[in-house]
């Protein structure tokens, strides 16, 4: 008797361990944490202009936006800009925020061929000129924009070629932008290397992430969408890079031909406690819900003791606290979630709004989306169905031409 099989089993914990283990080797984003930092800090402590401008799309620019968003009140005084978006609107309301005269623009493109990204930097160039002394590049060292740069004696900030975009923002993609604006990028980068050094250490971290890794895959097919609701504004740029994350590397077809089907979604609270939470508490039973809190806002902003006439039901909400309320109003939703008792659900609470915290949540989800990449036993590190278009669009805008 002979067998055969093309159906995949869920491998267990430690041989998804191992092969995380082996993928060090050749998937860069898991050694960025430990990498010198020296030519980064050396280079921000000269820039003197005002405004600093990310030109770049996707992974070249949203896990900046996510910590730069979560941090902005802990920067110098500098004013941080991204351009992304070929919407011509948004584009020229944009630029009509930067003085170009006293602008730095970070051209950022992996490849270098970046559509969206060399569009804006060809229009860039026709409002002033870019020079060595207004302009740096950060890209693979032998791109089509790299030989821009040399013709133009632009520095160049290297991208390593197994440091995918979505997960490059522990490299000079991030750091460099991140640095330039007076953040702490070793704390932040410390932060990461506590996750690393937990989870490869079989630690606390270890289990956490595996178990969730674990729970996700083998109910995919009941519980297909992945809320994460974040209990802060300050989170709104972690959430959309999330969701590229997620989205883009887990969406694929498995080694047995099968399409995964796990999609992201990104709530503020508690803002949409006044509207996705409706479909999350008494819809359809599809989603698991990752909770983020913050401990600590640092900010002691409170509700006045005023007395408003026809409102006096509401004056026990006098002398408290804006962050006090904030993180009741999570509770109280997840004590809702919980009571329902067939919502999966867990919850993850930061300490305080610095470096160091946004570091161990960044560098959690990108190990988590490897993890439960190698679980449904995809390539995670690649974007077919995202090159397709691209694809494509190129040929559409060449026969145009």
């Amino acid at each position: 008797m002979k067998y055969q099989k093309s159906f995949y089993q869920i491998k267990s914990n430690d041989e998804i361990f191992e092969k995380i283990k082996k993928e060090k080797e050749t998937i860069g984003y898991y050694n960025l944490p430990f990498q010198d930092t020296k030519e980064i800090k050396t280079f921000a402590e000269n820039v003197k202009q005002k405004h600093i401008v990310v030109v770049g799309i996707g992974g070249s620019s949203l896990g900046t936006f996510a910590i730069h968003h979560f941090l902005i009140d802990k920067e110098n005084d500098k004013k941080l800009h991204f351009l992304e978006s070929t919407d011509p609107i948004d584009l020229q309301r944009r630029i009509k925020k930067i003085d170009l005269e006293d602008a730095l623009f970070i051209v950022i493109s992996k490849s270098g061929t970046t559509i969206e990204t060399i569009s804006i930097l060809k229009y860039l160039s026709s409002k002033v000129e870019i020079t060595t002394n207004n302009t740096v590049c950060v890209t693979e060292t032998d791109s089509k924009l790299s030989v821009f740069a040399k013709s133009k004696d632009i520095k160049i900030f290297n991208i390593p070629k197994n440091v995918g975009g979505r997960f490059s923002v522990f490299s000079n993609v991030g750091l460099l932008p991140l640095s330039i604006m007076g953040l702490d990028i070793d704390k932040l980068l410390k932060g990461c290397q506590d996750i690393y050094n937990s989870f490869f250490s079989k630690e606390d971290y270890y289990n956490i992430i595996m178990e969730k890794a674990r729970f996700i895959v083998e109910n995919k097919n009941r519980f297909n969408i992945n809320v994460v609701f974040s209990y802060s504004s300050l989170l709104d740029g972690f959430n959309e890079w999330y969701v590229q994350l997620w989205g883009e590397s887990l969406g694929k077809i498995n080694i047995n031909g099968t399409k995964q089907a796990l999609t992201p979604v990104g709530l503020l609270g508690p803002v949409d406690q006044h509207s996705f939470l409706q479909l999350i508490m008494e819809g359809k039973r599809d989603k698991t819900v990752t909770f983020i809190k913050i401990e600590d806002f640092n900010d002691d902003l409170t509700i006045p003791n005023i007395f408003l006439e026809g409102l006096e039901e509401l004056d026990y909400l006098n002398n408290i606290k804006f962050k006090d309320l904030i993180n009741k109003q999570a509770d109280s939703t997840i004590q809702a979630v919980e009571d329902l008792k067939d919502i999966p659900y867990d919850v993850i609470t930061i300490q305080s709004q610095d470096e160091y915290n946004i570091g161990k949540l960044m560098f959690t989800y990108e190990l988590l989306t490897s993890i439960v990449g190698s679980f449904v036993q995809i390539n995670t590190y690649d974007q077919p169905g995202v090159e397709a278009g691209k694809i494509i669009l190129k040929k559409s805008l060449q026969e145009d031409n």
